[in-house]
């Protein structure tokens, strides 16, 4: 979320900004969202005045009073001027009203206003125009056929999702033995792949408040994403990097405790919407999954720095699993709202021949700190708004996708790379039940 002041003294780069985004329909907002809170500053400025005027009549309505007592004249003037200070308490009091009413219109209005996007970023319609920066490892096609990932997984007696929709519907899994033994392998890896990049290693609420989903994302991106508990306010979360920032809500935080360098796990909630293709379907596009996410809080000059460390931690872990990724620039119209700046790691697809995401890592500046109230208190005494920043460590199974087709072996059986295999009881490679 923008400062309004901002708005109200740049609104050709706001407007320039939504267009770069290819949101021409937001583009009246910028001057009613500058109207109404000319009003209600207007309003402000009107009921301060009456305030004012109501504290220096009342006391000229106890001189009035006193003077009273020696002159009966004067008690009709002080009833003159007590008649005053109730019309302006009827005022003030409809004044008031209109402010907090203005005030919900204008917060409403401007969580809508995408932030603004940095400079580096390119600028496209959608994710067609994102833009490749860098390839990480040799994408390699073996010379024999690589099954869909399910059969990979069934081979191995690893997987049953017939069951998992009898019980909870399509877009829900079981996994089992090996499988669900490198699903695990994986998280326990990644966790302690970024504590030993000196990140604390959290455990969040895996429920959250409305107030809180808020503050840390886009309203589209709620309705299309999130799960509401019935009958509470509580959201169950897509993404851990909501609690975790979240848990600075309404904080200021000491500068001298920057930058907080975190690392969460937890389970994933989302609706994913719609219909998808073949490669879509299996494990990678879910209703639930876990994932090991990376969370930064730090200065706004820090925050630069922070983005191009946390999506190289990506392309290390991920090529210390011996997976070939490459980065992609996010293209402007491919930001969510709330985001400065993104860009995706894609694991490449032997069986498809071509990358597909499987990091995200964003700088959404000062936007999440704004929402939320999420303050710095710095040496001087002065308080500024902290830059919050996200990325996904690991997020199994659709990162399990990648590991199966890069490590298949023409006779079936999958590799386990040397990092992995103390969390696989130092087994080195996975041999199939039945072949597909």
């Amino acid at each position: 979320m923008l400062d309004i002041r901002f708005v109200r003294e740049n609104p050709e780069i706001v407007k320039e900004n939504i267009k770069k985004k290819f949101q021409d329909a937001k583009l009246p907002l910028v001057d009613e969202v500058i109207a109404l809170d000319a009003k209600r500053r207007a309003a402000i400025a009107e009921a301060d005045q009456l305030r004012a005027d109501r504290n220096r009549l009342s006391k000229q309505v106890g001189m009035l009073m006193g003077q009273a007592k020696k002159d009966p004249s004067k008690l009709e003037e002080a009833e003159a001027v007590k008649a005053q200070v109730k019309e302006q308490a009827d005022r003030l009091a409809e004044l008031e009203r209109q402010e907090a009413e203005l005030e919900e219109r204008v917060h409403h209005l401007m969580l809508v206003i995408p932030n603004i996007i940095d400079p580096s970023v390119p600028i496209g319609p959608d994710d067609s125009a994102n833009v490749e920066v860098e390839r990480f490892g040799e994408a390699k096609v073996p010379d024999f056929p690589i099954p869909y990932h399910t059969e990979i997984m069934e081979s191995f007696n690893g997987i049953d999702l017939d069951a998992a929709g009898r019980v909870s519907g399509n877009g829900f899994y079981y996994l089992l033995g090996d499988i669900a033994r490198l699903h695990e392998a994986v998280l326990a890896y990644g966790r302690d792949f970024m504590i030993d990049k000196g990140f604390t290693y959290c455990i969040p609420p895996f429920m959250i408040h409305g107030n809180v989903v808020e503050g840390v994302m886009s309203q589209t991106d709620m309705d299309a994403m999130m799960y509401k508990i019935e009958g509470e306010d509580l959201y169950l979360i897509g993404t851990s990097e909501h609690t975790m920032i979240g848990r600075f809500i309404d904080q200021t935080l000491d500068e001298a405790t920057l930058p907080l360098t975190l690392t969460s796990y937890s389970p994933c909630f989302r609706k994913e919407k719609g219909a998808h293709g073949i490669e879509e379907r299996g494990i990678y596009r879910i209703h639930q999954f876990e994932k090991q996410e990376m969370i930064v809080v730090c200065r706004p000059e820090e925050s630069a720095d922070w983005y191009e460390k946390l999506w190289k931690n990506s392309v290390e872990l991920f090529r210390s699993m011996e997976i070939p990724v490459r980065q992609l620039n996010c293209c402007s119209g491919d930001l969510a709202d709330l985001k400065v700046k993104s860009c995706d790691i894609e694991a490449w697809s032997p069986r498809q021949q071509k990358y597909f995401e499987v990091c995200s890592c964003s700088n959404l500046g000062d936007a999440q700190a704004r929402r939320l109230h999420i303050r710095v208190k710095g040496k001087d005494g002065k308080t500024y708004l902290a830059h919050t920043l996200n990325n996904t460590c690991v997020a199994p199974p659709r990162m399990l996708i990648a590991f199966l087709e890069n490590h298949l072996q023409a006779d079936g059986s999958v590799t386990i790379p040397k990092v992995l295999q103390p969390y696989m009881g130092g087994l080195e490679v996975m041999v199939p039940v039945h072949k597909k």
